[in-house]
């Protein structure tokens, strides 16, 4: 049987719901795209791989893959080596990292050095290709993740920026993406469609340690959620998506506001304080932003708006060397 045949047999409705999101969106992964997929050899990631493997030639896409070996457990020497003997199968070109698990012992380590070794490796790739095409990188993140992440992000006392929907595709350096084209499905899609496709998973036993605070939340917290009011991650995740277009909404009014408040001498401090807390806060943020690279929290950032209406003098220490000072006219951002 030919592969045009073989992917044809094998094409299923995950396949064209994916392919419609991804002619629909030029952009998302452009065709002749050079591609490194994340696997951790969980249903999501796998399913990502297998997705976007059996669409490759419709795109002209050049599939690589990276796994990362947290060394948490003792099989994740095994696993790594049995994911490389299924990408050989595949002719899939496969890349592996193994961490120190006493370095990245931890959910923010393991997921810092994970994006690190990733980039290392995109950079290598961009390197060795001589038509300098853009490397994307893709990860197996679905929308049931997205769900974790605001309940995490809520309870943690995130501000609207933080409880919004996971970016489908942000630039992570020159050259590299980031790309999540799985956030339109859920984890029991995934589930189902390894199922249907007798696709091998090497489920890391750690996802199961509770002690975790995001598998708690996925393995506990949701499911009583969905048992009192099913159909809750989904109610999650639109509202998510709403919050990110209020994000992108209050960003493009909050730089038309600021602008109206600044001119050549510094920002207007009288008109600045006719404003409420809230809109005096979002405009010293983006008056701060173009600058000071560190963002300051929303703490500080309500203590600054505090103190300049309070005071007709003043000056506050920043990060990356600069202050900000103001008197009874205008406010300015100056170098310590």
């Amino acid at each position: 049987m030919s592969n045009k045949n073989s992917t044809q047999k094998n094409w299923t409705s995950w396949h064209h719901i994916l392919h419609k999101e991804i002619l629909g969106n030029k952009t998302l992964i452009p065709d002749g795209a050079n591609l490194l997929i994340a696997v951790s050899g969980g249903q999501d990631s796998m399913a990502l791989l297998n997705l976007i493997n059996d669409m490759k030639k419709k795109h002209n896409w050049v599939v690589n893959v990276w796994h990362g070996d947290h060394q948490w457990h003792e099989k994740s020497e095994k696993y790594a080596l049995e994911l490389k003997s299924y990408c050989n199968k595949k002719n899939i070109t496969f890349f592996s990292d193994q961490g120190d698990k006493k370095t990245i012992s931890s959910e923010e380590k393991a997921r810092d050095w994970r994006y690190k070794k990733l980039s290392e490796r995109a950079n290598q790739l961009f390197v060795a290709n001589q038509k300098e095409i853009d490397i994307y990188l893709l990860t197996g993140h679905t929308n049931t993740d997205n769900a974790e992440t605001f309940l995490l992000n809520l309870a943690r006392g995130s501000n609207y920026a933080g409880l919004s929907y996971i970016d489908k595709k942000r630039l992570l350096e020159d050259h590299i993406y980031l790309i999540r084209p799985l956030l339109i499905f859920s984890r029991e899609d995934t589930k189902k469609f390894c199922q249907l496709q007798n696709i091998p998973i090497w489920e890391d036993p750690t996802n199961y340690d509770l002690t975790i605070k995001r598998n708690l939340v996925r393995g506990k917290i949701i499911p009583i959620l969905e048992n009192i009011y099913p159909g809750c991650s989904k109610r999650i995740n639109s509202f998510a998506e709403k919050m990110s277009n209020y994000k992108n909404e209050q960003n493009d009014l909050s730089k038309l506001a600021f602008l109206s408040c600044e001119d050549e001498t510094g920002v207007k401090r009288e008109l600045l304080n006719s404003l409420c807390i809230e809109a005096r806060c979002t405009i010293l943020n983006t008056f701060l932003r173009k600058d000071c690279r560190k963002q300051l929290s929303s703490k500080n950032i309500t203590h600054l708006a505090s103190s300049i209406f309070e005071k007709d003098r003043g000056q506050i220490n920043l990060p990356d060397g600069l202050q900000i000072i103001w008197n009874k006219d205008y406010i300015n951002l100056e170098k310590n």
